[in-house]
This record gives structure tokens, sequence and C-alpha cells, in this order.
């Protein structure tokens, strides 16, 4: 932690609710990072709780629990809240009925039809066209994609999230939102992102816990997501360097974190001291 942020390091022992970040946050793709498992038990045992949000759509919550489990992360799937689950909110409340064409795994297709979403991922008439993080992507699938929206014109455009890259043990991969520079080029279409830095997931999880914004802060490596989902709604803010996000990212930004930290064990220093 910086100079800058001691002054307010008391602060974090009054925060009740924990919206975490994963990927780059908490781990590195099957790596936990060390402190993670502190953090979180000092959370709880301070009566705190905490909510994972991601938004990474290309798995479920029932996908991520098992993920978590494995690492010895103790979860249940109230703990989750997903740019995926924020999209079928979405469709629900503005598109009820919608015929929705849907590129991305086969676990969103699967999560949103069990939510009940009528989907599809073959090239017909739709009412609107939802792309995720494909970690399955084929030319094949882009091409009915851009397919779609060119030539059925009407139709809306969603996708989960505008995350440039994921990263993962080696460095980064290209993510929904660089997928999304991919369509645009092709089609001319531009979507609409549903997840972070849109502050409705953060805002959904407070109301559904009852806390209050000053209770409440959010975790994650990316300035222009985690962050600035946090900055919109309202609540302070912790960016990690561990993931996405340089230093130079973070302090050369219109919405800076409240606090920056090195990585999730100095969360846990700062917040146990």
């Amino acid at each position: 932690m910086t100079q800058d942020y001691l002054g307010k390091a008391a602060e974090l022992g009054e925060k009740k609710l924990w919206l975490l970040d994963m990927d780059g946050t908490i781990y590195m793709e099957d790596r936990i990072f060390d402190g993670t498992l502190d953090l979180l038990r000092a959370i709880r045992e301070r009566g705190g709780s905490y909510v994972f949000i991601t938004n990474n759509s290309s798995k479920s919550v029932t996908d991520y629990l098992k993920k978590l489990r494995g690492m010895g992360i103790p979860a249940g799937e109230e703990d989750f809240f997903t740019s995926a689950q924020a999209a079928v909110l979405l469709l629900k409340q503005r598109y009820p009925g919608a015929r929705v064409y849907c590129q991305g795994t086969e676990s969103l297709v699967r999560e949103l039809r069990a939510a009940g979403i009528r989907v599809t991922t073959e090239l017909e008439p739709v009412d609107l066209v939802l792309t995720g993080f494909d970690t399955e992507l084929s030319m094949e699938k882009l091409r009915r994609t851009c397919q779609i929206l060119t030539e059925q014109k009407h139709v809306a455009y969603y996708a989960t999230n505008p995350d440039l890259v994921c990263p993962v043990s080696f460095g980064y991969v290209p993510d929904c939102g660089s997928m999304s520079i991919m369509i645009r080029n092709a089609t001319g279409r531009e979507p609409v992102f549903i997840g972070k830095p849109q502050p409705t997931m953060v805002r959904i999880v407070m109301e559904k816990l009852g806390r209050a914004p000053a209770e409440t802060v959010v975790v994650g490596d990316r300035v222009y997501t985690d962050v600035a989902s946090g900055v919109r709604a309202g609540v302070d803010t912790i960016g990690v360097l561990s993931g996405e996000a340089t230093l130079e990212d973070f302090t050369h930004t219109d919405t800076p974190p409240t606090w920056l930290f090195e990585n999730v064990r100095e969360i846990w220093r700062a917040y146990t001291e």
C-alpha cells in the first residue's frame, strides 16, 4: 500500500460487505493467491460477508462453485453474482419472451435456458443477440453472429462485459470486449455492455443483503470495470496490482480506487492490523 492510502486503512474495518472480483484478484486461473483464505476468514470472523462479482460469463455459478471449493474457498451459490446472472435479469425485465441468439460457452447457454430464456445458437430470426466471454469461440460462431447483426438490422445487441483481456498464467487472452471489437469491425454494430463498470451488479447485491454504501467495498484488478463500477455505485473501492491494471493505470484515471494494494495478502494485513 502506498503512503497516500495509509491514513485510510482504519476505515477498512468498517466494511461489512466485500464485493470481490475473482480472476486476477483472488486467484490466477487455478492458482489461489496467498492471503485470499486469510482475508475471507477475517471478513466472516468480524461479522461481514463477501460476494464474488465477476464479469466472466464463460462459467456458470455451479462451475464457479466447483472451482472455488476445489481451491479451498468457502462459498455457496448465494455468494456469487455474475454478468450472466445480470444478463438474465435484464432480459427478463426488458425483453420478456424474446428469442435470443447467444454467442457464448455451452455453460452460458445452459444457464440462460435454465432461467427460462428462449435461446438459440443457430442462424435464425431472433429478437436479440447476446455475446459473452467465449472460451469456446470458433470462426463458425463469429460468422453466425455477424450474419445476424448484418441481416437482421432490428435486433438488439448486448454483451456481458467490456473487459478487453482475461489474465492467465502466461499473461492475457482476449476477453469479451476484444471479441466485441472484432464484431464491430465486421458489422458496424456496437453492443450495450451489461456487467461492470455498470453499477447494477453492485447495487443489486447491496439491496439483496441490506447493506448501505458506507458498509460496502468493491475489490478488483481493473480500473475501467471493477473500480469504475464501485465509483458509479457510490461505494469505496480497492485496487490490486495482481491482475490486469498497472500502478500507472490506477493513478492516471478519473476513477482512482479508495485504496491501492499490491495484492490480496496486503489487504488482509491492513484489514486485521
